[in-house]
């Protein structure tokens, strides 16, 4: 059946459904010694947990990481690393009345034909609340990438068509995005995002945007070059997040408008003087700094009553009768940093074990 795990040699399978007991991450193919801790894991999840502010879904949860295997004395053991979320805060409920409606935007119909079956508990596995293992998993990968030197950041650079600068604009203020409530460094976008999605909230609608990330640090080599390109492995791991429907890389769509003078990144001595590309040439990293760009959907859960069917297809009005966040970017951000960590980490597994190989031809 498979579908819900990812990786060849940095391995990462996520569990559980946002109204069942519990969510969270098993992860193999970790080397041993590396430190970790439960509060590394606690801080990355409280960045996206609900309940945290008027902007976001008002579901409560601790979000109180378990690790349950893979980890003595602070440091990983090179077995596979079990993490548990528990779901405090599930109201199934909600959901009963419209256990046989398919709710306009969600994937309750397209589930359905695949399985046979679906849980209307909130959509089960298809809702968001399915991401607290990714990020969970994501600390891992950014354990294993940091003492490369590997530093994974993103930012909020567009939300409700108003827009901030992104990291080719110049240095990002990474502490401003972080204190910021919508994730944006730019003081006087932030503030007209918020007022934005409060407008969304007050109209029982929602917006969308877009999240810029960046991975510094990242070695040269990371990436095969045909059908496991690099880009296309982290197009694919950003993609996998539910409310994801585009990927830019580099300059992404932009290099279809531009030349190929202006597109290509001149070199010296020290590398590419610009960085067009991305920090990927030919499915392979080059050594600059990695851009990733992803374009984040509406929340479907809106309070509008729109036309829909139930499983007989029979005509339905459905409105929203659960929690939802107004403005999914917000709480996207350490989502989409986890998914390029785990991309680069097992990409990272993948060259060392071929350079494994290649020391030993040559020995």
């Amino acid at each position: 059946m498979g579908g819900s795990s990812t990786g060849s040699s940095f391995l990462v399978m996520t569990f559980g459904e946002s109204h069942g007991p519990a969510v969270g991450a098993v992860i193999d193919g970790v080397v041993p010694g590396i430190p970790f801790t439960t509060e590394m894991v606690a801080a990355e999840l409280d960045r996206r947990r609900p309940g945290r502010g008027e902007l976001v879904s008002p579901r409560r949860e601790p979000d109180t990481p378990e690790i349950l295997s893979g980890v003595f004395d602070g440091v990983t053991t090179g077995h596979p690393i079990c993490i548990l979320i528990r779901n405090h805060d599930a109201n199934p409920a909600e959901y009963q009345a419209f256990a046989k409606v398919f709710r306009p935007g969600h994937g309750d119909q397209s589930w359905l034909a695949r399985y046979g079956i679906r849980d209307w508990r909130g959509g089960g596995r298809q809702s968001g609340r399915e991401t607290a293992g990714r990020v969970a998993a994501g600390v891992v990968a950014k354990a294993v990438l940091a003492p490369r030197g590997v530093r994974i950041r993103a930012h909020v650079v567009q939300i409700a068509g108003i827009s901030a600068p992104g990291w080719e604009d110049g240095p990002v203020d990474w502490a401003a995005a972080a204190a910021s409530p919508v994730c944006c460094a730019d003081a006087a976008a932030s503030l007209a995002m918020q007022a934005a999605v409060r407008q969304a909230i007050e109209q029982g609608d929602s917006v969308g945007g877009i999240v810029e990330i960046v991975a510094t640090g990242v070695p040269a080599g990371l990436g095969d070059p045909v059908f496991d390109k690099l880009d296309a492995r982290l197009a694919a791991a950003l993609m996998s997040i539910g409310a994801v429907k585009g990927v830019e890389i580099g300059e992404g769509f932009n290099a279809a408008r531009l030349r190929g003078s202006q597109m290509n990144d001149q070199m010296d001595a020290g590398g590419c003087t610009t960085n067009h590309a991305g920090g990927i040439l030919g499915g392979i990293s080059n050594g600059m700094p990695i851009v990733c760009r992803i374009a984040v959907k509406p929340t479907p859960g809106i309070a509008e009553v729109m036309d829909t069917i139930d499983e007989n297809g029979e005509p339905v009005e459905y409105r929203r009768n659960g929690r939802s966040d107004p403005c999914i970017c917000i709480r996207i951000v350490p989502v989409a940093e986890a998914m390029v960590a785990i991309a680069l980490a097992d990409s990272l597994s993948s060259l060392l074990s071929l350079q494994d190989s290649m020391q030993a031809v040559r020995s």
